[in-house]
């Protein structure tokens, strides 16, 4: 018998006054959006993705986030539009945080510790914190909406993370969380 596997990730979800302001300053940046766009009900900030796994595995990822200090509340602000690979040939259209996303790299830091304890390999990439609104396949110039000097300048307070579950289907991955963590009160 083949165990079912399920599709998982850590993030940060965010709050819906949130979503919705970003949602609203987006639209007024961008307009028609490029390529895919990433429904605001998915947005999230991805902290580890860790694919399919299996029920056991996952028992073990709550065992340790459970046990493990995941540090303090802390705030970002959104920032700045950007894209990846880069702005004249992007795959992917996000929001990046105005200050240096030390909090946020921390944050990833714990999680990775608290994944190795159940048993998961450290990530082998840079953690590279952003909001990804949409996808572009083929990858599109998107220089015009990037553009420097724009901020989205909306603040959002940090104060869990959450085990998703995601489904890939027709019309795009659906999310559910499986398991929420509080962080710390400062």
């Amino acid at each position: 018998m083949v165990a079912e596997l399920i599709r998982v990730f850590v993030g940060i979800p965010l709050d819906e006054e949130t979503r919705h302001r970003l949602a609203h300053v987006v639209r007024s940046r961008v307009g028609l959006m490029p390529g895919h766009p990433v429904p605001p009900e998915n947005w999230h900030v991805t902290l580890r993705f860790l694919g399919p796994i299996e029920e056991v595995a996952l028992d073990r990822v709550r065992a340790a986030f459970a046990g493990a200090d995941l540090g303090a509340a802390f705030k970002i602000r959104w920032g700045a539009l950007g894209a990846f690979p880069r702005p004249s040939r992007a795959g992917v259209l996000w929001i990046g945080m105005e200050e240096d996303g030390s909090h946020l790299h921390e944050l990833a830091e714990r999680v990775d510790a608290a994944l190795e304890v159940a048993g998961f390999p450290p990530e082998d990439r840079p953690f590279r914190p952003h909001l990804t609104i949409s996808r572009l396949r083929p990858e599109e110039d998107l220089r015009e909406v990037v553009g420097e000097g724009w901020r989205c300048d909306v603040p959002m307070g940090v104060t869990r993370l959450s085990v998703f579950q995601s489904r890939l289907g027709r019309g795009g991955a659906k999310y559910r969380v499986l398991d929420e963590y509080p962080l710390k009160d400062r």
